[in-house]
């Protein structure tokens, strides 16, 4: 919710959730809790900001 209105765009906003849940779990040990969707949104956000 505070990427939203710093970006000015709520599907940034909504990626930096993504992005930002998996890390979060990740660097907890709580990854399997992570559903696989989440992981392959994550994949495919990264590449979309790596791409830009």
């Amino acid at each position: 919710m505070i990427a939203m209105p710093l970006t000015y765009s709520i599907s940034d906003g909504i990626m930096f959730g993504v992005i930002s849940y998996t890390f979060v779990n990740a660097l907890t040990g709580k990854i399997k809790n992570v559903h696989w969707v989440m992981i392959v949104l994550t994949v495919i956000f990264l590449l979309k900001y790596a791409l830009m």
